[in-house]
């Protein structure tokens, strides 16, 4: 049997002439090799499945003109296989459209080629100097959005993410005499709040640290734009090695860096008319969004996204569930999942096409593509309640007037999770639980709790509910909430989740 060529830029022209492949949309040829114009700090999935995909959009579009540099921190298989492979790799994106699972397979080509900023920063410092150069992207993960005490302008690298960026700054207003034609929009794909305004925040005060000059500190403040973003698509991590070669095994070649991604794509950038002119690639794809306040996507994020499937994840598990797609297919909980979503978390929001975005959410959660393992939503749980589900259970009842009936159920849920039968069962088999620090002083209160007494249950209910530390805000205070969350943790201890969820539903059917 020949071997299949590995995806390459002549294996696309090949593929191109001859013909492409049923189910294969290949990149016309002259969006491929474009000039640099994009410096990309991170080399991974996500950025290759959104931003790197929305720039080869925009070139097939002929909107955008330019290609991308991806910069890894250090040298690594992947680096070394997109240069291998020019750049290219083969985009899977999957999803459920009507009711149906689909899938389309696309080659990205609009990354030119991959730096490691350990062994080539001379390199990385040259493409900061070119005055092609009009965005940078980054994705290092949240905690790479922080300021390194010992991070120095003349390692080589710098440590962090910030300090490369900084130094790269430098070099490039060196190299471009402080011109202000030459400054750079820079686009953080981090999922934090202001992330724009934060790294740039850290980039001036490196520059100060550094003593880099007050002409330098100028050419930042007028001419490099920190763009706060919320960025929104499920990229899985690495599909397995047999899975990726059986996604592309129809077109005839190999490709090391086949990508999965879902449909759903949102990127909200912060910015005005001026900005929207300056970031050519957004015109070739509505899913690209400039617009004055990222803020209230975000919050449309957290809240029906984050919050919807924070709010379930406690009684999935107690369900015996394990993952979010069987949340949404389970006749009780995933009843359950819409009635939050749409019914209370929804209504409790002022925010652009709410129940519309809660349609779409309720779709991914059940897209067959991706495994989602409830377990791991519960990583910093307690944490995630009080930023994701608290707010929206306090503007339910100003904006309703009474208290969430299926909030009060999954918060119910949520003390019974915390007795710990899910986590000794997890232990048991030699499995981790999930960290939750700030969970302790739910878990110490739910020990000293005496199961077998009603009244004690009724008390856990009470303190947990009016605890001020815990949550930023006094929930006892909502009238009904805790004889809502009482009665249902009694059912629920009593009966067993089923039951207590089926009663539930049952009440909340015509309210």
């Amino acid at each position: 049997m020949t071997a299949r060529p590995r995806l390459s830029r002549d294996l696309i022209a090949a593929l191109r002439t001859q013909g492409p492949p049923a189910g294969l949309d290949l990149p016309p040829a002259n969006a491929v090799g474009l000039p640099e114009a994009v410096l990309q700090f991170g080399t991974g999935g996500f950025l290759r499945a959104f931003a790197d995909f929305f720039i080869d959009e925009a070139n097939r579009a002929g909107t955008f003109g330019g290609s991308v540099v991806a910069v890894a921190s250090t040298g690594s298989q992947r680096t070394w296989m997109l240069n291998e492979q020019g750049g290219l790799f083969t985009l899977v994106t999957q999803g459920v459209e009507a009711g149906a699972a689909r899938e389309h397979h696309r080659v990205v080509a609009s990354l030119s080629r991959a730096l490691s900023a350990h062994d080539e920063w001379e390199d990385v410092l040259a493409v900061g100097r070119d005055p092609n150069i009009r965005l940078v992207v980054s994705n290092t993960t949240e905690v790479g959005i922080a300021l390194d005490e010992a991070d120095r302008f003349d390692l080589r690298p710098p440590r962090s993410f910030p300090g490369k960026l900084t130094r790269v700054l430098a070099e490039r207003a060196r190299a471009l005499n402080y011109d202000p034609g030459a400054g750079l929009v820079v686009l953080p794909c981090e999922l934090i709040d202001d992330n724009g305004a934060t790294l740039g925040g850290i980039v001036r005060a490196l520059a100060r640290r550094w003593h880099l000059g007050a002409r330098f500190e100028k050419w930042l403040d007028e001419s490099v734009v920190f763009c706060n973003t919320l960025v929104d698509r499920i990229v899985p991590g690495a599909m397995p090695p047999e899975e990726a070669d059986q996604a592309i095994a129809p077109f005839g070649y190999r490709d090391a860096l086949v990508t999965a991604c879902e449909r759903y794509a949102l990127f909200a950038i912060e910015g005005d008319d001026a900005l929207r002119d300056r970031l050519a690639f957004v015109a070739a794809d509505p899913r690209v969004i400039v617009v004055p306040d990222v803020r209230p996507y975000r919050l449309r994020k957290v809240r029906v996204l984050n919050g919807g499937q924070t709010i379930t994840v406690s009684l999935a598990l107690l369900a015996g569930l394990e993952t979010v797609r069987d949340a949404c297919a389970d006749d009780r909980v995933g009843r359950f999942m819409r009635r939050v979503i749409l019914d209370e978390i929804v209504p409790s929001l002022d925010v652009p096409d709410a129940e519309a975005f809660a349609h779409d959410v309720l779709d991914r959660f059940a897209t067959p593509y991706v495994r989602h393992a409830l377990i791991d939503i519960t990583l910093h749980g307690t944490a995630k309640m009080r930023v994701r589900v608290v707010p929206t259970i306090m503007r339910y009842r100003e904006r309703v007037g009474r208290a969430p009936a299926s909030l009060a159920f999954g918060f119910a849920a949520y003390l019974a999770f915390m007795r710990g039968e899910v986590h000794a069962a997890r232990l048991a088999q030699g499995l981790a639980m999930p960290e939750d620090a700030e969970g302790e002083r739910v878990r110490y209160a739910c020990r000293e709790t005496d199961w077998s007494s009603d009244a004690a249950v009724v008390d856990l209910a009470i303190a947990m509910c009016g605890d001020l530390r815990l949550w930023r805000a006094d929930l006892s205070a909502i009238p009904g909430f805790v004889e809502a969350v009482a009665d249902h943790l009694l059912r629920i201890v009593r009966g067993g989740v089923a039951a207590a969820l089926d009663t539930h539903l049952t009440e909340t059917a015509n309210t």
